[in-house]
């Protein structure tokens, strides 16, 4: 009797990835001037990763130990052996953390990667590892700076990270942490409760938010500290009460930590600690766009397959009009979506020096993350609910993959700051750093050498009329329309990143897809079917995929 492996319940398992998604290639030739070699992580991604990943999420969870077998409190998160050795694998066969310290591609490779690894339990493991990273690299001192390598997969033994902000009372609301830093003895010492603390029981060492005694209230009176698992004297450092029960990104054990004066090591300034925070969470914002354009190709990737397989009066679904035009919706909203992700990864990438007071490249690197941000993880639920919708019945039934995306796609608009925050930290940046300045400047640049620049021009002129009826409201209801007016800009800067696209790499598909983001998404109307030939040439990848 054949055994059931998981090519009995996915059509996108055992395909490569990368070399299928000519957008996301193209997205990098565009961005880069040359394509990053991510063959092997494309591979790896749609074969064992796929499977060790939806057998986590349906069969083996992390399971959290909190006394060992001597009687001593281990708090760790037990995880699969599989799922321990992809973490290995991504860290350091594929190298997926080193990019932006050291290898081709910098950030954009990293991201790609996000990309490709898709699932965000596992990405989001990467992601806190990386922001560890990348906060002690950049403002650790000499105790902790070195770690980063570790964290980056540059030396072994690998080390995880993590990065614990929030406190059940105030969410997202930073300024209402009650974590304190005390100084005692020549150390910092922290106090306090962590409600959502993903990496739980695998971090290495954590950034954690604390207020110094004496402080100011609110947010800017938040320190970034450095907490390590293990005491100076062998101990742990804090202890985990619990692991969450989620309804997706279940690889990441995300818990409850309770820190009772745990050693500490602070980061930078300590009246700084606010502005590394949010620098930080841009690491992890855009990690969520490339996350969330990833879940929506995977998605795609099933519904595509399925369409090509499944007969429906006596006719393959992918040959039925309406079926082609929700294949095409869902391209249209992943290119868009990818073209925006890698304009704010070139963004971040040029300010990665800055420091507070920050440049104004910094604030338009900041307010394209939010964009991005808001843009994606609404694309990722609108692509991976089609997605179900296009197997059916079955597409709503838990054992086959397709079900798993939709389910995963639903935090990507949580995570980082849900799409409110997004809308009022956009206005914010727009009013008090005037980041929307820099932006106009570089779309009307961008705009004279698209490959239609009447189009392009047309776009430009939509966000600086959107920003224009923005600017002339009263605070109220600027704030009541911000999510339409960040919707707005995702949208015109998108039209323009596509054109120019289409322009540099020589390609008219993008050119094509600008005009339906112009017409269907920036300007809501209905979707219009381009000439068969091209439809074809976007819901194949560009002849990626087998029609």
């Amino acid at each position: 009797m054949p055994l059931v492996g998981i090519e009995d319940l996915s059509l996108a398992y055992g395909m490569n990835h990368y070399l299928l998604d000519t957008p996301l290639r193209d997205t990098l030739r565009y961005y880069l001037g040359s394509e990053p070699d991510l063959r092997g992580l494309g591979k790896y991604a749609g074969g064992y990763l796929y499977e060790v990943t939806y057998r986590v999420d349906r069969i083996n969870p992390p399971v959290h130990i909190m006394w060992s077998v001597r009687g001593e409190r281990s708090d760790i998160a037990w995880l699969d052996p599989s799922h321990r050795k992809s973490i290995k694998d991504l860290m350091l066969d594929y190298g997926v953390n080193r990019y932006p310290f050291q290898g081709e591609g910098g950030w954009h490779s990293h991201y790609a990667s996000i990309n490709l690894v898709g699932d965000p339990g596992l990405a989001c493991i990467l992601t806190i590892t990386m922001q560890t990273a990348y906060a002690l690299e950049k403002y650790g001192g000499d105790e902790v700076r070195g770690y980063y390598r570790n964290l980056a997969g540059i030396e072994e033994p690998i080390m995880l990270g993590a990065t614990w902000f929030t406190e059940v009372q105030g969410g997202s609301d930073l300024g209402a942490n009650t974590t304190t830093a005390r100084m005692i003895d020549g150390r910092w010492v922290l106090d306090g409760y962590k409600y959502f603390a993903s990496g739980a029981g695998l971090a290495d060492i954590a950034l954690v938010t604390a207020r110094p005694l004496g402080a100011r209230s609110g947010a800017k009176g938040l320190a970034l500290f450095a907490v390590p698992r293990i005491r100076s004297d062998g101990g742990l450092n804090y202890s985990v009460r619990r692991l969450k029960d989620k309804s997706g990104t279940v690889p990441v054990p995300t818990g409850e930590v309770e820190l009772a004066g745990s050693e500490a090591y602070l980061l930078g300034r300590s009246n700084e600690g606010i502005y590394y925070t949010l620098e930080d969470l841009m690491v992890s914002r855009l990690s969520n766009s490339a996350g969330a354009v990833g879940i929506a190709r995977k998605a795609y990737l099933e519904a595509y397959q399925y369409a090509r397989h499944r007969r429906a009066f006596g006719r393959r679904i992918i040959e039925h009009q309406l079926v082609r035009r929700d294949l095409l919706e869902m391209e249209i909203l992943i290119e868009e979506s990818l073209a925006i992700t890698h304009k704010a990864i070139q963004l971040f990438q040029q300010s990665v020096g800055d420091r507070p007071p920050y440049s104004s490249t910094y604030h338009y690197a900041r307010l394209m993350t939010h964009i991005a941000k808001n843009l994606t993880a609404q694309a990722a639920a609108r692509v991976t609910m089609l997605a179900m919708e296009l197997f059916g019945g079955i597409g709503f039934l838990r054992e086959y993959v397709v079900e798993r995306w939709h389910r995963e796609a639903l935090i990507t608009p949580i995570w980082e700051g849900t799409s409110n925050i997004q809308a009022l930290d956009m206005l914010e940046a727009m009013y008090k750093k005037r980041a929307h300045e820099p932006l106009l400047e570089d779309l009307q640049a961008l705009a004279r050498e698209a490959y239609d620049r009447e189009l392009a021009l047309r776009a430009v002129e939509a966000a600086r009329s959107s920003l224009a009826k923005a600017s002339s409201m009263s605070p109220s209801d600027a704030e009541f329309r911000a999510k339409y007016l960040l919707e707005d800009l995702g949208h015109s800067s998108a039209v323009v990143l596509l054109e120019s696209m289409a322009s540099r790499l020589g390609e008219e598909r993008y050119n094509h897809v600008a005009k339906m983001v112009y017409n269907s998404l920036l300007h809501r109307r209905p979707l219009e079917k381009p000439g068969e030939g091209v439809l074809e040439d976007i819901i194949s990848l560009g002849g990626g995929l087998e029609l």
